[in-house]
C-alpha cells in the first residue's frame, strides 16, 4: 500500500482525470480512495447540467486510485455500469468513494457512489477491473 503523497504523485500523470477533469484525491487507505471535482462550466452540458461522462470519469479515477495502490501489480477496468440518480445543477463540487466489494486473484469488483456537496447520492458505479503483474 502507497501514502496518500504517493498516489498523489503518482497519479498527477493521469493527465485526462487531473488535468482536464480536475479531480483530485482527498483520501486513499488500503483498496479505498475518495475523490473530489470542482464543477465548473467546462463539466455542464447545453442545458447546464454536469455532463455524465464528467462524473462516470470522476467515478472511473476514484476506482483507479483505489485499485493501484499495490506493489505486486496493476488494475485496469474491464466493465463499468453507471446508474444516474439525480441532475447535478447548484452544486459546487462532487465527491466520489470507492469501496472493495470482492477482490480476487485475477479480478477485482468494487461499487463507486458519487455524490453533491450535500452529500445526495447522484450516481452509483459497479465497477469490474483485472490485475495485471508489474
Amino acid at each position: 500500500m502507497y501514502d496518500l503523497k504517493y498516489l498523489k504523485e503518482f497519479f498527477k500523470n493521469d493527465l485526462f482525470a487531473v488535468e482536464a477533469l480536475g479531480a483530485n484525491i482527498i483520501d486513499a487507505s488500503n483498496d479505498y480512495a475518495k475523490c473530489s471535482l470542482e464543477i465548473k462550466d467546462k463539466h455542464k452540458n447545453a442545458k447546464g447540467l454536469v455532463m455524465g461522462g464528467a462524473i462516470f470519469t470522476l467515478a472511473d479515477f476514484t476506482f483507479a486510485v483505489a485499485t493501484n495502490q499495490h506493489e505486486n501489480y496493476y488494475t485496469v477496468s474491464t466493465t463499468a455500469n453507471i446508474s444516474y440518480f439525480r441532475a447535478v445543477t447548484l452544486s459546487k463540487y462532487l465527491n466520489a468513494e470507492a469501496i472493495k466489494l470482492k477482490d480476487g486473484k485475477m479480478v477485482c469488483f468494487y461499487e463507486v457512489n458519487v455524490y453533491d456537496d450535500s452529500n445526495t447520492l447522484i450516481a452509483k458505479v459497479n465497477i469490474s477491473g483485472t490485475h495485471i503483474a508489474k
